[in-house]
């Protein structure tokens, strides 16, 4: 595997950590513009791919037939914060498709709005599976088998009717054959397929050109309404997607994925624009974004915009005191 260094991590204004990863930076033809390290590295999409796996669902009809708004085909897309905002709504979609949240099979976990407002839950405070982050996409596999009359209990089956639908949608916008991604069981149990980064990055490009894409254009495009409209659902307040589809002003569609995934789609621009983080950490992940998008000419003023405190965060210690900083160091290299 070829990585570049991505971000630096000082101490007392000394290098202490490097975290290293691949960036690659496609055209809405797929051809690759800008790289470091290896732009064809295989990559496991994580939640990057939920736009993606939405797609079966709006392609039969289903939105129409069920009532969902562009609020709710946000939460598809989403890896929410597990807010009022975000439960409800999925609460909404279950109970419009004659489901609830017993038939989710995504498992329970603390809600992520409390890791970004740094406190624990109260005691005796109870969750249930819409607060997890997937609910959403669940609630949308959940719909489409209730709109095809597939089974509920193994809709996250492999060879599920939905699991194959989305295996083949997602190789055929991607522009590769079912056979050349590879899979497995993502954090929310379901299926989840990895392909290289560049093609990442083209299945965004894609998204970003909404009805203008060759395949899937009107699913593609009001899923692209959607999250930019409503990008606190797809994020969560506080969350670092909110913060780059704020940014980019309804031009920009963005996603974060576990273990140090990000992709983003520029409408104006026709780029699309994927990055992983070798180790898999966050925290890297976030000041690396900001400066590719900076180096693209995308960012000319960071500090304007809801990306300043992701740009170059300080390092602190336990007593809240800078103790250093995580500051990017990617090159982008031009084809």
């Amino acid at each position: 595997m070829d990585f570049a260094p991505l971000v630096e991590v000082t101490r007392g204004g000394w290098p202490e950590s490097v975290h290293s990863g691949a960036v690659a930076v496609v055209d809405v033809q797929g051809r690759l513009l800008y790289h470091a390290g290896d732009p064809h590295l295989l990559t496991f999409t994580r939640s990057t791919l939920k736009p993606f796996q939405a797609i079966p669902f709006l392609q039969g009809g289903g939105a129409g037939r069920f009532g969902y708004t562009q609020r709710q085909f946000a939460l598809l897309c989403a890896s929410h914060s597990g807010e009022a905002m975000h439960v409800d709504a999925v609460r909404a979609m279950l109970h419009q498709a004659g489901c609830n949240e017993h038939h989710l099979q995504c498992g329970c976990h603390t809600p992520l709005h409390y890791a970004v407002e740094g406190r624990t839950p109260a005691a005796g405070e109870a969750f249930d599976q819409l607060h997890n982050n997937c609910s959403g996409k669940h609630a949308g596999f959940l719909a489409y088998c209730v709109q095809h009359r597939a089974p509920l209990d193994s809709y996250l089956a492999p060879d599920h009717p939905l699991q194959r639908a989305i295996r083949q949608c997602v190789a055929r916008i991607a522009g590769l054959q079912t056979d050349e991604l590879r899979s497995g069981i993502d954090g929310c149990s379901a299926p989840n397929h990895a392909l290289p980064l560049s093609r990442l990055a083209f299945l965004y490009a894609q998204l970003a050109q909404g009805a203008n894409a060759p395949l899937h254009g009107a699913e593609l495009a009001a899923l692209f309404d959607a999250m930019t409209a409503y990008p606190e659902l797809v994020s969560g307040t506080g969350r670092s997607d909110l913060a780059f589809m704020r940014a980019g002003n309804g031009d920009w569609v963005a996603k974060v994925g576990a273990e140090g995934v990000q992709a983003i789609g520029i409408r104006s621009a026709g780029l699309g624009i994927a990055l992983k983080v070798a180790d898999g950490n966050a925290r890297a992940l976030y000041p690396a974004t900001v400066a590719v998008l900076q180096q693209l000419g995308l960012l000319p003023d960071v500090g304007a915009t809801p990306l300043a405190s992701w740009a170059s965060p300080a390092l602190r210690n336990y007593r809240n005191m800078v103790v250093g900083e995580v500051r990017p160091v990617v090159r982008l290299q031009r084809l």
